[in-house]
């Protein structure tokens, strides 16, 4: 194995991303070394670099979803072994962000690859999967989630639980809210609904939406009403995954007494109107998930995003995060693979 890897950083807010050489860490007790294949872009990681809010010291390498190759396993680690392929979250700060060829992780942050999945495929799952899964199955708090019970939990799983129950899902062509379509479907909701324009509207019914509303031809303000009248009322669950201001405004109108409004982005709206939870998601979770992650994942409970390649490994995430701000990603996961970066 290698001694030195490439990997891109920033060295300061608002600073340029960077090619940079650093030795290749070595696990300790309880981590894996992990050489990527592949890790996929988050708008999370282009509003880092240009706020820094994130940061915990420079310089900084970002970068929330990885897959590759188990290297090395520290102490104490069994459950994983050299030649395994998994797929991972990043953590944010000491420098174990993705955009590099070898990282550290804990274990459990890492799932194995199934293998119906390939390394592109695998690395759109972690940071979309548990953004939704927090949000929808957290305990309620002001950074958490309705408080569901998760599918891989007892009684979790499928019809009963919460048959019958409709929940709405703003913006179900992103990542999050796709993944978010997927958990309420294996959750037992319906109707599952859903915006998204035309173009997407199948790509959203492939993931569980019953009913999807195009937000281009249908303002906000005439949303509440056609959602209500899909659930016959007002709904429990509202997981917004776009938190624009239209779409926060418009979730209040939908959510009944006593119901979760969780957002992806700051709230816009008062917390505390009515007797209703209005909640910021956004983290890492394992544990029971990631255990339960390879066997759904290989009989298609649940599926991963649609890939786009950014072409010449890290070199090329600078121009493709820029791609987020513009608003050009949609229904598809940008997935870089750093081994395929020039040697700089």
């Amino acid at each position: 194995m290698t001694s030195e890897q490439q990997v891109l950083w920033f060295t300061e807010v608002g600073g340029p991303f960077q090619i940079a050489h650093r030795e290749v860490p070595r696990p300790g007790p309880g981590f894996v070394l992990i050489k990527i294949e592949s890790c996929a872009l988050n708008p999370v990681d282009d509003w880092n670099q240009r706020t820094g809010i994130l940061v915990d010291k420079y310089p900084y390498i970002a970068g929330s979803d990885g897959s590759g190759i188990v290297e090395d396993v520290g102490e104490g680690v069994s459950q994983l072994k050299k030649g395994d392929r998994v797929f991972f979250q990043g953590v944010f700060g000491d420098h174990r962000g993705t955009f590099q060829q070898y990282v550290l992780v804990d274990v459990p942050l890492i799932a194995k690859i199934p293998d119906n999945l390939t390394f592109d495929q695998a690395s759109t799952i972690p940071l979309g999967l548990a953004t939704a899964a927090i949000g929808l199955y957290q305990k309620k708090k002001e950074r958490g989630g309705a408080e569901l019970v998760a599918p891989w939990a007892d009684g979790g799983r499928g019809r009963g639980k919460y048959t019958g129950q409709a929940i709405y899902i703003p913006g179900g062509a992103s990542s999050v809210g796709q993944y978010a379509i997927q958990l309420a479907k294996l959750s037992g909701f319906n109707p599952i609904i859903t915006t998204a324009s035309t173009k997407n509207e199948a790509y959203c019914r492939d993931a569980g939406a019953t009913h999807v509303i195009d937000y281009k031809t249908v303002p906000y303000t005439s949303i509440p009403a056609i959602v209500k009248e899909i659930a016959n009322g007002p709904v429990g669950i509202v997981y917004d995954a776009i938190s624009i201001p239209e779409s926060q405004r418009a979730d209040l109108e939908v959510l009944r007494p006593n119901g979760s409004l969780i957002l992806t982005l700051p709230s816009e709206v008062e917390a505390s109107k009515g007797d209703r939870w209005v909640m910021l998601t956004y983290g890492a979770l394992g544990g029971e998930m990631y255990a339960a992650l390879p066997g759904l994942l290989a009989d298609g409970s649940i599926k991963p995003n649609k890939v786009e390649l950014v072409t010449e490994g890290l070199k090329g995430i600078p121009a493709a995060l820029e791609r987020f701000g513009s608003g050009k990603v949609s229904a598809v996961k940008l997935v870089a693979r750093p081994g395929e970066t020039p040697v700089a």
